[in-house]
């Protein structure tokens, strides 16, 4: 189990932390598609400031067993007004900079000073606890999900600035997507090295630095 052997306290600073984290990367993405005259996500009553309403059960019970989880926003492209291609990559740049918003809320308390920097090996965790676990999973939910790879929204956001007829080519890789992906995930059991990891933890490093000021 990902969180096996870890202290009560940081199983519930995860748990809260993520939770947010994905619920609200979904309803950003619900958000901007709406206003964009998609209708879907609010037919799947999706505009919705409860978290639960956006999460995928399956896709949390893997994020605690793994560490990897998922949850998902249905969009139609075709209703989104203007270009579907540059549609859809905005309603993808929405999921990430609302994780980045959210590192940057968790990370203020901590950059002023506001709790003492301590964690809790009891059944709750310190304030501080919870500000530096929100941080570093919507920093990490943020960096992953910039990544270029579908189905990640970074590989929508590339076909939305690539030439038209390049993404069109490129677009076909969708359909492998899952597989392409397991195979980022699973290659570093063979390796030894994670080509996820050496792009995004530089990412991550530098921007919880930048928020909290602490290296």
């Amino acid at each position: 189990m990902y969180l096996l052997g870890q202290p009560p306290s940081q199983i519930f600073a995860f748990a809260l932390t993520a939770i947010l984290a994905f619920a609200y990367h979904e309803y950003a993405h619900a958000i901007v598609a709406d206003r964009l005259g998609d209708p879907t996500p609010r037919s799947y009553g999706r505009m919705s400031p409860n978290p639960i309403r956006h999460l995928n059960a399956f896709g949390l019970i893997m994020l605690f067993l793994v560490g990897f989880g998922w949850a998902t926003t249905p969009v139609n492209p075709n209703l989104l007004k203007g270009n579907p291609r540059k549609s859809m990559m905005i309603v993808a740049l929405a999921g990430p900079l609302a994780n980045l918003l959210m590192a940057t809320l968790f990370a203020i308390p901590i950059r002023l000073g506001v709790f003492d920097p301590s964690f809790s090996e009891e059944l709750l965790p310190t304030a501080f606890q919870i500000c530096w676990t929100g941080v570093q999973i919507n920093l990490l939910l943020f960096a992953f999900n910039l990544l270029p790879v579908p189905p990640l929204d970074g590989f929508t956001i590339l076909l939305g600035i690539l030439p038209a007829d390049l993404a069109y080519q490129l677009a076909g890789l969708r359909q492998y997507g899952n597989m392409i992906l397991l195979g980022l995930l699973i290659l570093p059991q063979f390796t030894g090295t994670s080509i996820i990891g050496l792009v995004i933890t530089p990412v991550m490093d530098t921007i919880t630095l930048l928020l909290t000021g602490i290296g």
